[in-house]
């Protein structure tokens, strides 16, 4: 049974967060096309403000192999240049942030407590997973808020895009804990901030945590109706 998107409903379902991935290639074709359709996203008076390192063979694996050696010696970094999560978790945040973690971790026997089996799980980040490609996005930082808008669109349209040729994703903030190494082995300019990190390949159907997923707030649960009936 193949594991491709044949409808854009079917790209949006079935796109999760993968967190394993076959030993299976990927070409540079590929992923050029992924790209070339993610391009279409919308932006604000055209200024398609994205940037993307595309990674594969030895310089993703030097990359990984830096930033795990670092993670060994000196535990995860906190260097990334922009605030994601909340200052301070309050409901309902914290209760999913806390279910999202909890899923994941009990997927793979992860037992509360057990931190170096949590410390070796949030490692596995920095190997893409063991993806064949990895992605990394960025911004120029004299942008403001909207253009930060327009890149997550970008980057949502890559995800779905992989859906159709039968790849899965991992979108990765935490890359951005190391942009002082990424920069070392990738040239990406001062000028602009490191957002994230993708993993890109083929999903394994077996392994726990492809099989787990996050939960989802109902429509009602979001929405406001006004002027219907």
């Amino acid at each position: 049974m193949t594991d491709i998107a044949s409808t854009v409903a079917e790209a949006i379902t079935s796109r999760h967060s993968v967190r394993s991935f076959l030993d299976q290639p990927v070409s540079r074709e590929t992923i050029e096309r992924l790209l070339d359709l993610a391009r279409y996203a919308p932006s604000g008076t055209n200024t398609q403000p994205w940037h993307v390192c595309v990674l594969g063979g030895d310089v993703k694996r030097d990359l990984s192999a830096a930033i795990l050696a670092d993670y060994a010696d000196n535990d995860e970094r906190d260097e990334r240049e922009y605030e994601y999560y909340p200052t301070d978790w309050y409901e309902p945040y914290l209760a999913r942030r806390r279910a999202c973690g909890w899923g994941l971790y009990g997927s793979l026997g992860i037992e509360r407590g057990d931190k170096d089996r949590m410390q070796a799980q949030r490692a596995r980040n920095y190997t893409f997973f063991d993806a064949p490609v990895g992605l990394l996005f960025s911004i120029e930082r004299r942008l403001n808020t909207g253009s930060w808008m327009d890149l997550g669109m970008f980057i949502q349209n890559v995800m779905l895009a992989a859906r159709g040729e039968g790849l899965h994703t991992c979108p990765q903030a935490a890359f951005a804990n190391y942009h002082s190494i990424i920069r070392r082995h990738v040239p990406i300019p001062d000028d602009e901030i490191v957002v994230c990190g993708m993993a890109v390949g083929y999903r394994d159907p077996e392994a726990p945590e492809n099989i787990w997923r996050t939960d989802r707030e109902p429509v009602a649960g979001f929405t406001q109706w006004f002027g219907f009936s």
